[in-house]
């Protein structure tokens, strides 16, 4: 009989405590963010969506080799020696015509391993959070300075100036091995003095 009047007796205090966090909760101000007009303020620090500043990028490869899950993809095509392609705004010289930088943001794990080693600081992450898209297409993010037509074109041109060089290198392999085989052996000068 005791554990029965026991029992009644906290129940009704487990009931007073809850109504009293309760009643405490109803005269609080309240804090609901009504979302899609207001939103909550981030801090500095914050790790959003990736952006690169295209026109700052020198195509160094190594926002890429140090991402950890491999979601960002860069191709570069050297630029001629008589090409200048300017500095970045850290006074890095631009050697390389960056084709394609893409950025997956649905492998980006938002670790900020790739901002960090970034020479020219142009790779950063926003305060931008919301990237929820209707298709997987739309959450490939693409930076660069050319359009697909202008990068083929010297994709084009790159492929073409290795079968050049690879042909003058058989070229030059080819005559090396006709002079060995008409007996001739490749003269070697000797140094003044010997």
């Amino acid at each position: 009989m005791v554990t029965y009047f026991s029992n009644i007796y906290r129940g009704m205090v487990t009931i007073l405590i809850g109504m009293s966090q309760t009643w405490k909760a109803l005269f609080r101000p309240a804090v609901t963010l009504h979302y899609p007009t207001e939103r909550w303020e981030l801090p500095t620090n914050a790790r959003g969506i990736l952006f690169n500043n295209a026109d700052d990028c020198i195509g160094c490869y190594k926002c890429a080799r140090a991402c950890p899950v491999n979601c960002i993809y860069i191709d570069t095509v050297k630029a001629l020696p008589e090409e200048d392609l300017g500095k970045a705004s850290m006074g890095n010289p631009i050697r390389q015509h960056l084709i394609r930088f893409d950025i997956d943001m649905f492998k980006c794990c938002f670790c900020d391993d790739c901002t960090l080693v970034c020479p020219t600081e142009c790779l950063y992450m926003t305060d931008e959070y919301e990237n929820a898209v209707f298709s997987r297409d739309n959450g490939i993010y693409h930076f660069s300075k050319y359009s697909p037509e202008e990068a083929l074109a010297l994709k084009t041109r790159e492929v073409e100036q290795e079968m050049q060089k690879a042909k003058v290198k058989e070229a030059a392999l080819a005559a090396k091995k006709a002079a060995a085989a008409g007996g001739e052996a490749p003269r070697r000068e000797r140094p003044v003095g010997a």
